[in-house]
């Protein structure tokens, strides 16, 4: 009888469910991957330079163009700036969502939502970056065969800060990776 009662404590205590423990690692990382992404999108949006070039002479009287380069004068751009200003937005909501999410846990579900979010947020942002490097790689080289002459020997510090801008954006993919791989390994069940 002793014996029987001593099991039914080892099983009451064993029945208690442990408190669901934070991931800091996890939650850490979005945290640094919203701050690259949003600093790449407000550092590509704010890029422009003005510069004035000397278009003919008239006598001694040289006439000047005011020409300015703006990230929005390439669809690449703003593609880029899109694609992160919504994984920005992505970070944030997941970051709320590790915060406040095992309150709202249904069977499961939001981990299986989480990872394919984060996938799709991946995709989009490194498509955001493809696009955004190739346009960056031709302003800074040109094209020889297509008669595209280099812009960044013109508007140095313009391409400066697009380059920054795409940095940032690189170091968020790795850490956008890294998120979308720890958000598929909670998926494996539990020994």
């Amino acid at each position: 009888m002793a014996s029987g009662n001593v099991e039914k404590l080892e099983l009451s205590f064993s029945a208690v469910p442990d408190k669901p423990k934070k991931d800091w690692v996890l939650l850490s990382l979005r945290v640094l991957a919203f701050l690259a992404t949003a600093s790449a999108t407000l550092v590509m949006a704010l890029n422009k330079q003005t510069k004035n070039f000397v278009v003919a002479t008239i006598g001694t009287t040289p006439i000047t163009v005011s020409i300015t380069a703006k990230f929005h004068h390439t669809p690449a751009f703003i593609f880029f700036v899109i694609a992160n200003g919504v994984a920005s937005l992505h970070n944030l909501v997941m970051i709320g969502v590790d915060i406040l999410g095992p309150r709202f846990d249904y069977k499961g579900l939001r981990f299986v939502l989480i990872a394919i979010l984060d996938m799709m947020n991946l995709v989009l942002a490194s498509a955001g970056d493809g696009a955004a490097t190739f346009m960056s790689e031709l302003g800074r080289n040109g094209n020889t065969h297509a008669r595209w002459d280099k812009i960044c020997d013109k508007f140095e510090s313009y391409c400066n800060r697009g380059g920054a801008a795409l940095i940032a954006s690189f170091i968020a993919i790795i850490l956008l990776l890294i998120t979308t791989v720890m958000s598929i390994s909670k998926l494996k069940p539990k020994n």
